[in-house]
């Protein structure tokens, strides 16, 4: 395969960049796809949370393939990955490591803890306590770790794939909203269809297949598609639309809580790596269009008499969708 040649800030990506960046994001996909079966809808939004360097959250009931689908992505990629089950007694310094003293040193030292890889696999995040939880807050913006004063960073590039039931199951807690902030993406995988749960049958005969997957990129790989996908132009337009569509639901009678300028940006850097999914050099109002629930309805709140009407925070952002006046020139040429 072709090598990347290097990306600066005001490149745009040229046909060999998207070549490349087509080759491993194929390899990606078909990776996790032999593990997730028939969703290749949540499998290409896994992709593109990565590629934005993003953190994804997957809500949905036990036994649908929640932490099959992040260990799939952590195992196809060639770096350092670890995984965290959270539980109700697991404790802040149990993610974050904690700092102590080396008799043989005479000097106190650091331990890093689970949350010092690439890929973070925390799985049934709701279990914890919300102080547990919190000890994600700054690694997940910040992509460092405070301890005793002292900043550790982590190594980049750096993904949280977090995995919770929903919040009306026994045991859970309700993630607050500074933490889904932070998550770039939330999906869920549902109940597969027929033809899919017969593969995902015929798939078992050698055992799991999530055991028999190895790695099909890098990490310096993934390091270069976060680079690719920064420079993805988006147009003066496209950004009007954004910040529209945000304006939009900040108005919105039905809510309590709208989307921040950090649901803008993760927005604008999911379509340009969605844009790159497409083999294109430049994001289209589709782009927007296609991620704007995964990106924008986690971090809604609505009021008490929309949820007793029965909405969803995805239903009104497909009104919003539908209400907002779509850009006709891209400025693209």
């Amino acid at each position: 395969m072709t090598s990347l040649p290097q990306t600066t800030v005001g490149d745009e990506p040229t046909s060999r960049m998207l070549e490349w960046f087509a080759q491993r994001h194929e390899l990606l996909v078909d990776n996790i796809a032999r593990a997730v079966r028939g969703r290749p809808d949540v499998v290409g939004l896994a992709v593109a949370c990565l590629c934005a360097e993003g953190h994804l959250l997957i809500e949905d009931v036990p036994g649908v393939g929640k932490t099959s689908l992040a260990r799939a992505l952590a195992a196809s990629i060639d770096g350092t990955w670890h995984r965290i089950q959270f539980t109700p007694d697991l404790l802040p310094s149990d993610v974050t490591g904690v700092t102590v003293y080396h008799q043989g040193r005479d000097a106190f030292e650091f331990r890093p803890g689970p949350v010092f890889a690439n890929i973070v696999v925390g799985d049934e995040i709701n279990r914890a306590s919300p102080r547990t939880q919190s000890a994600l807050l700054e690694v997940m913006d910040e992509r460092r770790v405070t301890v005793d004063g002292q900043p550790h960073p982590v190594p980049r590039p750096f993904m949280v794939i977090a995995t919770q039931n929903p919040v009306d199951m026994d045991g859970t807690y309700r993630l607050p909203e500074a933490q889904l902030d932070r998550f770039l993406m939330r999906t869920s995988l549902g109940y597969p269809d027929h033809a899919a749960e017969i593969e995902i049958l015929e798939s078992q005969r050698r055992g799991p297949v999530i055991e028999q997957l190895g790695a099909v990129v890098t990490v310096e790989d993934v390091a270069h598609m976060v680079a690719v996908a920064a420079v993805v132009h988006v147009s003066p337009a496209i950004q009007d639309y954004i910040v529209r569509l945000a304006a939009a639901l900040r108005s919105s009678t039905e809510l309590t809580l709208a989307v921040s300028p950090r649901a803008t940006l993760g927005l604008m850097r999911a379509a340009r790596a969605m844009a790159l999914a497409d083999a294109r050099p430049f994001v289209t109002p589709e782009d927007v269009k296609d991620l704007a629930v995964a990106v924008l309805a986690h971090r809604l709140m609505l009021r008490s008499e929309a949820e007793l009407a029965g909405r969803r925070v995805e239903e009104v952002v497909e009104d919003v969708l539908r209400a907002v006046e779509v850009p006709r020139e891209l400025g693209v040429g």
